[in-house]
């Protein structure tokens, strides 16, 4: 890959995600010459993440390769690539590919799981932000049971079926839901020997209500949802430490376990060289109205490394897909403006709804004024996942993936396909 001018304007996009795409679409019409870079060669369908670390679904139905996306697209070129440095000062960037000019770049780079410093943490408990962390954390859940079947030393065997989830907005208590449900459907049929009283799944928020974003109603029925399925909440709390055994609550709580999953908080994924200054809270990118990084003509940041900060919006859009896919269907428009000389309009955030689920016909969604719960929730939530995937053939698995899981209670997901250990946090597909 070279630095060589183009005779159009080049567009470089960091990052595969929801708005690098979406950006990326909505250029195909204009005089430039898109080039998109990311570590991956697939998009990934984040949402779906937890079903996969729960044996639910398999993982490349939530992923699309992203070549076959743009397939008709002739303005546009992909790169597998790790961007090592930004050189805003010639226009350049620094990849393990070589060294890429941009007349424009957009950083889309998405957002990674914060630890907030705590190194002991980072090390022991499992984040979940892309597939290959997934299918970790899917290999150390069925590893622990399976240990947990042949442990001799009850303490130990409580430790390995004992399970936190750390976070209480959609995530954490999406994934709480489904650990419950395997802890109530699957458990005995697949491990005998094993009893559901025996799996005990917490979850942990430090605000004093999950699905702090929702509606008060939406929070309440959540909450019921999950202590109905028998989960224990703790709320108004937050993790002190956890080295791998003991996990201690600043209330003064301790719970051995071997499975601590956090979904407690999100930063942003900001390349070398974006300079400290136009970093703020969350280490996202601060940005004006236009998604324009603070400081740089030409360079843009949208979605979950962006911080869009105005008037309306002090403390930034929330991280989530729909933020991203509007920015980029938003700045393709505003960067031919700029291109052609044209004024630009700043980016209002649409909020379309949130959706959450907690498991079998059971779900919260708030769209507007409306605000439902229970199964036409439920059912909300499958369409508005199943028609947000990319490719007719994911949709169609995904799909038939749920109704036979449905029907049956089970599925045939729950895989060791490559072994995790947690102590060295590497994968090795001959262990066991």
């Amino acid at each position: 890959m070279d630095q060589k001018k183009s005779a159009k304007p080049r567009i470089v996009i960091v990052g595969g995600g929801f708005g690098g795409l979406e950006l990326a679409k909505n250029l195909k019409n204009a005089s430039v010459d898109v080039l998109l870079l990311d570590k991956h060669n697939y998009h990934t369908f984040q949402p779906l993440l937890y079903q996969v670390a729960a044996g639910s679904i398999a993982a490349d139905s939530i992923a699309f390769p992203i070549r076959r996306i743009f397939t008709k697209q002739d303005n546009f070129r992909f790169a597998l690539a790790e961007v090592e440095r930004i050189n805003p000062e010639n226009n350049t960037i620094d990849t393990n590919i070589g060294t890429i000019y941009f007349d424009y770049l957009i950083i889309a780079t998405g957002s990674n799981t914060n630890f907030f410093g705590n190194k002991e943490i980072e090390h022991f408990a499992m984040p979940m932000k892309n597939i290959p962390e997934a299918l970790n954390l899917r290999s150390l859940i069925l590893q622990n049971l399976e240990m947990s079947l042949i442990a001799k030393d009850p303490e130990e065997k409580a430790a390995l079926m004992t399970f936190v989830v750390v976070g209480g907005g959609p995530t954490g208590v999406e994934l709480s839901g489904a650990l419950a449900e395997m802890r109530q459907l699957i458990l005995m049929k697949d491990y005998h020997g094993l009893r559901k009283h025996n799996m005990k799944v917490y979850l942990i928020e430090g605000k004093a209500e999950l699905l702090a974003s929702f509606s008060p109603g939406a929070s309440a029925k959540a909450n019921k949802f999950l202590l109905d399925m028998d989960v224990t909440i703790f709320n108004s709390v937050h993790v002190q430490s956890y080295n791998g055994v003991e996990l201690k609550i600043d209330d003064g709580t301790t719970i051995l376990t071997r499975n601590v999953l956090w979904a407690a908080g999100v930063k942003g994924e900001v390349p070398d060289g974006v300079p400290q200054t136009s970093i703020t809270k969350g280490n996202r990118i601060q940005t004006d109205e236009i998604n324009r990084v603070n400081g740089y003509p030409n360079i843009f940041a949208i979605g979950d490394v962006a911080a869009v900060i105005t008037a309306d919006a002090p403390n930034g859009y929330p991280g989530v897909a729909q933020t991203a896919i509007q920015q980029g269907r938003h700045l393709a428009k505003n960067i031919v403006h700029i291109i052609n000389g044209e004024p630009t309009t700043p980016f209002k955030y649409n909020d379309k709804g949130s959706l959450a689920t907690i498991g079998r016909n059971k779900a919260v969604a708030d769209i507007g004024k409306i605000h439902m719960q229970g199964f036409i929730a439920w059912v909300i939530w499958g369409v508005v996942h199943i028609m947000s995937l990319a490719g007719f053939t994911n949709k169609g698995t995904i799909f038939f993936s749920w109704a036979i899981s449905y029907f049956t209670k089970n599925s045939d997901n729950r895989l060791i396909i490559r072994y995790f250990n947690i102590e060295t946090r590497m994968t090795d597909p001959e262990s066991k």
